[in-house]
């Protein structure tokens, strides 16, 4: 069986950077993801990324491909069901059933949408339920949405689904969270009615959805709003499945890392929002990974001086 010197998971902002610098090192790389550009392809305006005043995510993320390309590195499309140590090796089990071996890993798998755990979201998903209103906001063309949190990704939704909707209902267990830029910018939406210190306890309707039962906070007051679409948006939680428990995690299941992107396992790194790194942003994401590909590119060179595929 082939082995790599380095296995990169993920290949959002932060596994495609670490690509670049892994395979400017001379490392023999392989990315495995299901997808390129993960959590970005989901996002809209972007305005704080150096080089561009204002691009949207999934072109941003097509300017990262586009470079990772032109390094000529190995990529697998699939997803990963398992990441063990065999001996002085790692092994990633992808759910093509295939088995890929490296001397080194670094984990870049990004975050998944956080759920209501309400009944009717399972039922309704892809039938009114949505997680990515970049993604689906076009099907809701004049018609009333739910939008549920008041962090920046529900303000940004709002913000988004203000071209389409006839009514966004934004629903948030506290007050508004999101920075104060996008919170000014959506009392410019007249369609829009928020509703702070509620919760939806249901989302109902027969074939598609059709409403949202709504409770007050303090009062525990209950009332249903006619929507056709429910936008949950209350944060995201890593994608650390397929990572055993010998790998060190903190309160939010982030892979603990230090100021190396270091695990606690010898030879496996983390970068990007799967990590325990503060701040969830596209130029931080970026700048771990290449800082991740640079140490495990530290780590190869010491302990496999004569068998690492490097050149540098």
């Amino acid at each position: 069986m082939e082995i790599y010197d380095l296995i990169i998971i993920g290949a959002g902002p932060a596994g495609m950077t670490a690509g670049v610098f892994a395979v400017r090192k001379g490392l023999k790389t392989i990315i495995v993801s299901k997808d390129v550009g993960g959590q970005v392809n989901w996002t809209t305006d972007i305005e704080n990324y150096m080089g561009f005043e204002e691009i949207d995510g999934q072109a941003l993320m097509d300017k990262f491909e586009e470079q990772l390309e032109q390094h000529h590195l190995a990529e697998k499309q699939a997803g990963v069901k398992v990441l063990r140590r065999e001996e002085d090796l790692f092994v990633v089990e992808t759910d093509q059933a295939e088995q890929l071996k490296s001397r080194a890993v670094i984990i870049c798998s990004g975050k998944k949408p956080k759920t209501l755990n309400v009944p009717g979201e399972k039922e309704f998903r892809n039938k009114g339920v949505s997680y990515c209103s970049t993604c689906d906001g076009p099907l809701f063309r004049d018609v009333p949405v739910a939008i549920v949190g008041g962090g920046n990704s529900a303000v940004k939704a709002a913000l988004d689904l203000a071209n389409y909707a006839s009514e966004i209902h934004l629903i948030s267990l506290t007050d508004l969270t999101a920075d104060a830029i996008l919170a000014e910018r959506i009392k410019a939406i007249a369609q829009l009615k928020a509703y702070l210190k509620h919760s939806v306890i249901e989302i109902k309707g027969t074939k598609n959805v059709e409403s949202v039962v709504v409770e007050t906070a303090d009062t525990k007051k209950r009332f249903e709003l006619p929507v056709q679409g429910v936008f949950i948006e209350i944060g995201l939680d890593p994608n650390t499945d397929f990572v055993d428990e010998t790998v060190e995690r903190n309160e939010q299941h982030e892979i603990k890392i230090d100021c190396y992107c270091r695990t606690s396992v010898p030879g496996l790194f983390a970068a990007g929002d799967v990590s325990s790194v503060p701040e969830k942003q596209i130029i931080i994401a970026a700048g771990e990974g290449a800082k991740a590909a640079i140490k495990a590119w530290e780590y190869l060179v010491n302990k496999y001086p004569n068998e690492c595929l490097v050149n540098s």
